[in-house]
Protein backbone atom coordinates (compact mmCIF):
# COMPACT_ATOMS: atom_id res chain seq x y z
CA UNK A 1 0.00 0.00 0.00
CA UNK A 2 1.09 3.00 -1.04
CA UNK A 3 1.91 5.64 2.02
CA UNK A 4 0.80 8.14 -0.45
CA UNK A 5 -2.94 6.79 -1.62
CA UNK A 6 -6.08 7.77 -0.33
CA UNK A 7 -6.24 4.60 1.42
CA UNK A 8 -2.88 5.07 3.23
CA UNK A 9 -3.70 8.62 4.31
CA UNK A 10 -7.34 7.16 5.36
CA UNK A 11 -5.05 4.64 7.44
CA UNK A 12 -2.85 7.18 8.83
CA UNK A 13 -5.95 9.99 9.75
CA UNK A 14 -8.02 6.98 11.75
CA UNK A 15 -5.10 5.55 13.42
CA UNK A 16 -4.25 9.29 15.02
CA UNK A 17 -8.48 9.59 15.57
CA UNK A 18 -8.17 6.65 17.60
CA UNK A 19 -3.94 7.48 19.98
CA UNK A 20 -5.91 11.23 20.55
CA UNK A 21 -9.27 9.47 21.49
CA UNK A 22 -7.40 6.95 23.77
CA UNK A 23 -4.88 10.10 25.45
CA UNK A 24 -8.02 12.20 25.76
CA UNK A 25 -9.81 9.65 27.54
CA UNK A 26 -7.38 8.46 29.84
CA UNK A 27 -6.59 11.75 30.88
CA UNK A 28 -10.27 13.05 31.35
CA UNK A 29 -10.16 9.80 33.61
CA UNK A 30 -6.92 10.66 35.43
CA UNK A 31 -8.17 13.94 36.00
CA UNK A 32 -11.86 13.23 37.35
CA UNK A 33 -10.56 13.11 40.94
CA UNK A 34 -8.56 16.48 40.95
CA UNK A 35 -11.89 17.71 39.19
CA UNK A 36 -14.43 16.70 41.55
CA UNK A 37 -12.00 17.80 44.61
CA UNK A 38 -11.54 21.01 43.20
CA UNK A 39 -15.50 21.31 43.01
CA UNK A 40 -16.03 20.35 46.23
CA UNK A 41 -12.95 23.39 47.63
CA UNK A 42 -14.63 25.71 45.55
CA UNK A 43 -17.99 25.15 47.22
CA UNK A 44 -16.70 25.62 50.66
CA UNK A 45 -14.89 28.58 49.77
CA UNK A 46 -18.08 30.26 48.25
CA UNK A 47 -19.93 29.24 51.66
CA UNK A 48 -17.06 31.31 53.76
CA UNK A 49 -17.67 34.07 51.25
CA UNK A 50 -21.06 34.68 51.73
CA UNK A 51 -20.36 33.92 55.73
CA UNK A 52 -17.65 36.78 55.62
CA UNK A 53 -15.21 34.58 56.86
CA UNK A 54 -13.02 34.15 53.87
CA UNK A 55 -10.03 36.83 52.41
CA UNK A 56 -7.68 36.02 49.64
CA UNK A 57 -4.79 33.63 50.86
CA UNK A 58 -7.10 31.88 53.84
CA UNK A 59 -6.69 28.21 53.95
CA UNK A 60 -10.52 27.10 52.99
CA UNK A 61 -10.35 23.56 54.30
CA UNK A 62 -9.12 25.08 57.69
CA UNK A 63 -11.66 27.98 57.99
CA UNK A 64 -14.33 25.14 57.08
CA UNK A 65 -13.62 23.49 59.70
CA UNK A 66 -16.24 25.61 61.70
CA UNK A 67 -18.64 24.93 59.57
CA UNK A 68 -21.87 22.49 60.10
CA UNK A 69 -23.37 20.98 57.32
CA UNK A 70 -26.61 19.47 57.37
CA UNK A 71 -28.81 17.78 54.63
CA UNK A 72 -32.67 18.23 54.98
CA UNK A 73 -35.81 17.65 54.07
CA UNK A 74 -37.40 20.84 52.52
CA UNK A 75 -40.71 19.91 52.52
CA UNK A 76 -40.87 19.13 56.33
CA UNK A 77 -37.50 21.04 57.89
CA UNK A 78 -36.30 18.28 59.20
CA UNK A 79 -32.87 17.12 58.80
CA UNK A 80 -31.94 13.80 56.98
CA UNK A 81 -31.39 10.51 59.07
CA UNK A 82 -28.23 8.39 58.38
CA UNK A 83 -28.89 5.88 55.96
CA UNK A 84 -31.84 7.54 54.41
CA UNK A 85 -29.55 9.72 51.93
CA UNK A 86 -26.07 9.90 51.51
CA UNK A 87 -24.96 13.31 51.59
CA UNK A 88 -21.72 12.35 50.18
CA UNK A 89 -23.11 10.94 46.97
CA UNK A 90 -26.19 13.68 47.04
CA UNK A 91 -26.05 16.06 44.19
CA UNK A 92 -29.08 18.99 44.46
CA UNK A 93 -28.53 19.64 40.65
CA UNK A 94 -28.50 15.76 39.69
CA UNK A 95 -31.39 15.55 42.19
CA UNK A 96 -33.90 17.80 40.67
CA UNK A 97 -34.19 16.01 37.70
CA UNK A 98 -34.26 12.46 39.20
CA UNK A 99 -38.09 11.13 39.22
CA UNK A 100 -36.98 9.79 43.30
CA UNK A 101 -35.10 11.92 44.39
CA UNK A 102 -36.65 15.44 42.69
CA UNK A 103 -39.96 17.53 42.59
CA UNK A 104 -41.95 19.14 40.35
CA UNK A 105 -42.82 22.66 41.51
CA UNK A 106 -46.37 24.01 40.77
CA UNK A 107 -46.10 26.60 38.31
CA UNK A 108 -47.84 29.03 40.47
CA UNK A 109 -45.44 28.69 43.39
CA UNK A 110 -42.23 28.58 41.16
CA UNK A 111 -41.11 32.23 41.88
CA UNK A 112 -37.51 31.02 40.71
CA UNK A 113 -38.85 29.83 37.22
CA UNK A 114 -36.71 26.16 37.85
CA UNK A 115 -39.12 23.97 37.43
CA UNK A 116 -37.77 21.02 39.86
CA UNK A 117 -36.09 20.81 42.54
CA UNK A 118 -34.45 17.75 44.68
CA UNK A 119 -36.37 16.66 47.27
CA UNK A 120 -33.87 17.53 49.86
CA UNK A 121 -30.79 20.61 50.20
CA UNK A 122 -27.29 21.35 52.18
CA UNK A 123 -27.71 23.96 54.69
CA UNK A 124 -24.81 25.05 56.24
CA UNK A 125 -24.19 26.56 59.90
CA UNK A 126 -21.21 28.40 62.02
CA UNK A 127 -21.82 28.65 65.56
CA UNK A 128 -20.03 30.65 68.39
CA UNK A 129 -19.92 29.48 71.83
CA UNK A 130 -22.64 26.38 70.77
CA UNK A 131 -25.36 29.19 69.11
CA UNK A 132 -26.00 29.17 65.88
CA UNK A 133 -24.13 32.94 64.38
CA UNK A 134 -24.89 32.24 61.02
CA UNK A 135 -26.99 30.02 58.57
CA UNK A 136 -25.49 29.59 55.00
CA UNK A 137 -28.35 29.02 52.42
CA UNK A 138 -27.69 27.58 49.03
CA UNK A 139 -29.67 29.42 46.43
CA UNK A 140 -30.76 29.41 42.71
CA UNK A 141 -32.95 31.13 39.92
CA UNK A 142 -33.32 32.01 36.79
CA UNK A 143 -31.69 35.73 35.58
CA UNK A 144 -31.87 36.92 31.84
CA UNK A 145 -30.00 34.62 30.30
CA UNK A 146 -28.93 32.20 32.61
CA UNK A 147 -29.45 30.46 36.10
CA UNK A 148 -28.12 32.78 38.50
CA UNK A 149 -26.58 30.32 41.76
CA UNK A 150 -25.60 31.55 44.94
CA UNK A 151 -25.25 31.35 48.75
CA UNK A 152 -27.48 33.68 51.03
CA UNK A 153 -26.18 33.70 54.91
CA UNK A 154 -28.52 34.32 57.31
CA UNK A 155 -27.98 35.94 61.20
CA UNK A 156 -28.84 33.67 63.94
CA UNK A 157 -32.68 35.07 63.72
CA UNK A 158 -32.83 33.69 60.55
CA UNK A 159 -34.25 36.72 59.21
CA UNK A 160 -31.20 39.44 58.85
CA UNK A 161 -29.15 39.01 56.17
CA UNK A 162 -25.40 38.58 56.72
CA UNK A 163 -23.98 38.08 53.21
CA UNK A 164 -24.68 37.01 49.59
CA UNK A 165 -22.50 35.92 47.18
CA UNK A 166 -23.52 34.67 43.44
CA UNK A 167 -20.85 31.97 41.76
CA UNK A 168 -22.40 30.95 38.70
CA UNK A 169 -23.98 32.79 35.92
CA UNK A 170 -24.25 33.81 32.75
CA UNK A 171 -25.72 37.20 32.81
CA UNK A 172 -24.54 40.58 30.70
CA UNK A 173 -21.45 41.91 31.89
CA UNK A 174 -21.56 45.47 33.45
CA UNK A 175 -25.35 44.74 33.56
CA UNK A 176 -26.88 41.51 35.37
CA UNK A 177 -23.58 40.33 35.84
CA UNK A 178 -23.06 43.30 38.23
CA UNK A 179 -24.75 40.55 40.80
CA UNK A 180 -20.83 39.93 41.74
CA UNK A 181 -20.02 43.77 42.33
CA UNK A 182 -18.87 43.73 45.88
CA UNK A 183 -20.61 46.99 46.69
CA UNK A 184 -23.82 45.54 45.40
CA UNK A 185 -23.42 42.86 47.72
CA UNK A 186 -22.71 44.86 50.80
CA UNK A 187 -25.62 46.57 50.62
CA UNK A 188 -27.56 43.28 51.63
CA UNK A 189 -26.04 43.15 55.24
CA UNK A 190 -28.31 43.98 57.78
CA UNK A 191 -31.54 43.80 55.43
CA UNK A 192 -34.29 42.03 56.54
CA UNK A 193 -36.05 39.70 54.02
CA UNK A 194 -38.36 37.58 56.17
CA UNK A 195 -41.02 39.22 58.88
CA UNK A 196 -41.81 38.34 61.73
CA UNK A 197 -44.16 35.53 60.80
CA UNK A 198 -41.49 34.11 58.40
CA UNK A 199 -43.26 35.79 55.23
CA UNK A 200 -40.77 36.38 52.88
CA UNK A 201 -40.45 40.33 52.58
CA UNK A 202 -37.60 41.53 50.15
CA UNK A 203 -37.66 43.43 47.06
CA UNK A 204 -35.09 44.39 44.81
CA UNK A 205 -36.07 47.88 42.99
CA UNK A 206 -36.51 48.81 39.80
CA UNK A 207 -33.65 52.30 41.18
CA UNK A 208 -32.19 53.45 44.45
CA UNK A 209 -33.11 53.00 47.73
CA UNK A 210 -34.65 55.97 49.21
CA UNK A 211 -32.79 56.76 52.70
CA UNK A 212 -36.34 58.20 53.88
CA UNK A 213 -38.12 55.19 53.16
CA UNK A 214 -39.50 53.61 56.36
CA UNK A 215 -39.14 50.36 54.48
CA UNK A 216 -35.87 50.53 53.15
CA UNK A 217 -34.59 47.54 55.58
CA UNK A 218 -35.88 44.81 53.11
CA UNK A 219 -34.88 46.66 49.83
CA UNK A 220 -32.19 46.77 48.11
CA UNK A 221 -31.45 48.84 45.07
CA UNK A 222 -31.76 47.57 41.93
CA UNK A 223 -29.06 47.05 39.24
CA UNK A 224 -28.27 49.58 36.52
CA UNK A 225 -30.00 48.75 32.93
CA UNK A 226 -30.78 45.03 34.78
CA UNK A 227 -34.19 44.91 35.16
CA UNK A 228 -35.18 41.23 34.40
CA UNK A 229 -32.07 40.04 36.77
CA UNK A 230 -32.79 42.11 39.11
CA UNK A 231 -36.43 40.67 39.44
CA UNK A 232 -34.58 37.49 39.23
CA UNK A 233 -32.89 37.62 42.36
CA UNK A 234 -36.03 38.87 43.90
CA UNK A 235 -38.19 36.03 42.88
CA UNK A 236 -35.48 33.63 43.64
CA UNK A 237 -34.87 34.84 47.27
CA UNK A 238 -38.48 35.00 47.92
CA UNK A 239 -39.04 31.59 46.66
CA UNK A 240 -36.00 29.73 48.94
CA UNK A 241 -37.12 31.35 51.74
CA UNK A 242 -40.81 30.36 51.30
CA UNK A 243 -42.84 27.65 52.56
CA UNK A 244 -42.07 25.79 49.24
CA UNK A 245 -37.87 26.29 50.22
CA UNK A 246 -36.05 26.68 53.12
CA UNK A 247 -39.22 27.89 55.40
CA UNK A 248 -40.16 24.61 57.17
CA UNK A 249 -36.43 24.63 58.25
CA UNK A 250 -36.35 28.21 59.54
CA UNK A 251 -39.16 27.72 61.37
CA UNK A 252 -38.50 24.74 63.34
CA UNK A 253 -34.53 25.67 63.54
CA UNK A 254 -33.26 25.69 67.41
CA UNK A 255 -31.02 28.53 67.74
Amino acid sequence: MRHDSVLGTLTVAAVLCIVCSVIVSATAVSLRERQESNKVLEMKRNVLVAAGLFEEGDTVEELFGQVERHLIDLSSGRVVEDGEVDPESYDPRTAAKDPELGVEIDPEKDLAGIKRRGKYAFVYLVRKDEAIEQIILPVYGKGLWSTLYGFLSLRRDGRTVSGITFYEHKETPGLGGEVDNPVWKASWSGKQVRDESGRPILEVLRGSVSAEDPQAFHKIDGLSGATITSRGVQNLIQYWLGSDGFGPYLEQLDR
